[in-house]
């Protein structure tokens, strides 16, 4: 399972949910009071980790939502190819490859260590 179930009223901006099983990046919350007949609701805007898509929800503050497990690793860059990446994990030596994202184009070095994550089982580079 790559994924936990939380209350709206626990997620905070900066942390991460699932919206259209995408894990996003919360950027904002806002909260409305309780009507006559109804319960307080949340809108939530988030951006989408791997697509960077703006995407917007609301629910009532007592509804579940999926929130995604992130693992943050480091990895060393064992050689560039074209638009993508071969790297090498340094925990467990696992090799694999990347495409390299556009605000890394020309930074990337072999032998060089990256931060990447993993979420809902797949990869992105975050920072050299």
């Amino acid at each position: 399972m790559a994924w936990e179930q939380a209350e709206v009223r626990t997620l905070k901006e900066g942390r991460y949910m699932n919206i259209e099983d995408e894990p996003c990046k919360i950027v904002s919350i806002s909260t409305s009071k309780p009507g006559k007949h109804g319960e307080a609701k949340a809108r939530i805007e988030a951006i989408g980790i791997f697509d960077g898509n703006k995407r917007s929800v609301v629910y009532p503050v007592k509804h579940k939502v999926q929130v995604p497990m992130i693992d943050k690793r480091q990895a060393q860059i064992t050689s560039l190819m074209g638009a993508e990446v071969q790297l090498m994990d340094l925990e467990t030596y696992e090799m694999f490859q990347l495409p390299i994202p556009d605000e890394f184009k020309d930074t990337l070095k072999p032998g060089e260590d990256i931060m990447y994550i993993v979420a809902m089982g797949r990869k992105k580079i975050m920072r050299v």
